[in-house]
């Protein structure tokens, strides 16, 4: 048996997971990427302790300010530290990341797997339901949600998790159908195991590189929606800030105040890079067809 040490680990090369992690740990974008979104998450966790001021705190007399010792990337029109805000509103703008997508994979994956094994007029009736899904305005769908429940954060994370996982169960249907026609699944049919158990031990496993690739794509997608939505005042309300929010108000006053708009729009456009560079380092990791050099 062939192992290679990987940065203090033994990992066995016969293992495809282990190959992808060494394809990955070879990928300096996918590493860079995943670096920047590490040190992302830790600010955003420690923000509370990090931010210099509280993103609620205010100096009406101070207004608009350029960068200075006291205020590194400067204050808004309302005195308030635009680095605690930018570092406050990453907590906002990854969580409805991770959280929107999240639902969007449970949605996802079980309408796909179900659609996938069953086969047959479910599996039409299933994706017919996509198809039409498809050519709806979410956008108007959110709209209409948040119209009707209310301004809700968790609302909002739903709703957007809601309308991302169309795309995800036509993956997941795509895979499924190339797995149930194998060997390993007819023998575990003719065993008489069941289609829980067939879901959960046998497809899923299978899928889950296809699944872990979407899921980093995805997360850049729902931020960017989440940030349209915010800058369309629909997303995070007043005092709290995303960096949609934060865009938006700097959009507003660019003319004058230009660094309210170039620090958030810098950082939301390094956190998007980093998320798409991991996401592609992992596919093509995850990718058995992909030879290295």
């Amino acid at each position: 048996m062939v192992k290679s040490k990987i940065k203090g680990f033994i990992v066995n090369n016969n293992s495809l997971w282990s190959d992808a992690i060494y394809r990955l740990s070879r990928n300096k974008a996918a590493m860079f990427g995943g670096v920047i979104l590490i040190l992302l998450i830790i600010s955003a966790v420690l923000a509370p302790w990090i931010a210099p001021y509280s993103y609620s705190y205010q100096d009406l007399n101070l207004g608009a300010s350029p960068p200075s010792s006291e205020h590194l990337l400067g204050t808004d029109i309302l005195g308030r530290d635009l680095l605690s805000r930018i570092l406050y509103g990453a907590r906002i703008s990854l969580l409805v990341g991770f959280v929107a997508t999240g639902v969007a994979l449970v949605i996802g994956v079980s309408w796909g797997i179900i659609a996938g094994y069953i086969g047959g007029k479910v599996d039409s009736i299933m994706m017919r339901i996509v198809d039409v899904l498809y050519g709806l305005p979410f956008i108007i769908f959110i709209i209409l949600l948040m119209v009707i429940f209310g301004r809700n954060l968790w609302l909002l994370f739903g709703a957007i998790g809601a309308v991302e996982w169309l795309t995800m169960a036509r993956i997941v249907r795509a895979q499924v159908i190339g797995l149930k026609n194998q060997e390993f699944v007819m023998a575990a049919k003719a065993m008489g195991v069941s289609n829980i158990s067939m879901f959960r031990r046998h497809l899923l496993p299978n899928i889950l590189g296809p699944i872990a690739v979407y899921a980093t794509l995805t997360i850049p997608q729902v931020m960017l929606l989440e940030g349209f939505l915010s800058f369309l005042g629909l997303g995070i309300q007043p005092p709290m800030s995303s960096w949609g929010t934060l865009i938006k108000d700097g959009v507003e006053s660019m003319e004058e105040y230009g660094w309210l708009l170039i620090y958030p729009g810098v950082t939301f456009t390094i956190t998007l890079f980093a998320l798409n560079f991991f996401g592609d380092g992992l596919r093509d990791a995850l990718d058995p067809k992909t030879s290295d050099n």
